[in-house]
């Protein structure tokens, strides 16, 4: 009696499962890999879930490194001495050597230190009473001095106008 089941072989743990169909009239003539035999009219079974979705995403995140750790891989790079360490240090991290390339330049020049744990953004305002209180005297300060230099502006013009009517005075000998 022949019959057709649909067979999953996986050659490999690490494989992704692939599917075939077979007809055969017992399971000795599928190869030598271990081999589940999945029922047409089953439900779903939890292995199948296992299986990573081959559809593969619009947008792609971009990775961001902090400062904290760029400095901990470049220690770590640093600590290789034998060979091939720092190749298994970055396939591990998922890094090139573009990237430690640049980092080692950024720390050369300090930015790292300078960058780390300080956050982007507007610094936030401490909303004290004490700081409603120093900006009113701010605005205060600013009135007045603008109130000085114009009494300021004023006092030189009339010292001139003095000088100019004295001057008249002298040579006419009246005051007009």
């Amino acid at each position: 009696m022949k019959t057709t089941q649909k067979i999953q072989l996986c050659t490999r743990p690490d494989q992704a499962l692939e599917e075939m169909t077979v007809a055969t009239t017992n399971l000795q003539n599928v190869p030598s890999v271990a081999a589940t035999v999945v029922d047409d009219n089953a439900t779903p079974d939890n292995h199948r879930s296992n299986i990573p979705d081959p559809e593969v995403s619009e947008h792609t995140i971009r990775r961001r490194f902090t400062a904290s750790y760029k400095l901990r891989i470049l220690a770590l790079a640093d600590q290789c001495s034998q060979s091939g360490q720092l190749g298994e240090l970055l396939r591990k991290e998922g890094l090139y050597s573009s990237n430690l390339t640049r980092w080692r330049k950024q720390r050369q020049l300090g930015i790292l230190r300078s960058l780390s744990d300080n956050k982007r953004g507007r610094n936030k305002i401490d909303n004290s009473p004490l700081n409603n209180v120093i900006a009113d005297l701010q605005k205060e300060i600013k009135i007045l001095q603008d109130k000085l230099r114009k009494t300021e502006i004023i006092i030189n013009v009339q010292k001139k106008i003095s000088e100019i009517l004295e001057m008249e005075m002298f040579t006419t000998g009246r005051l007009s």
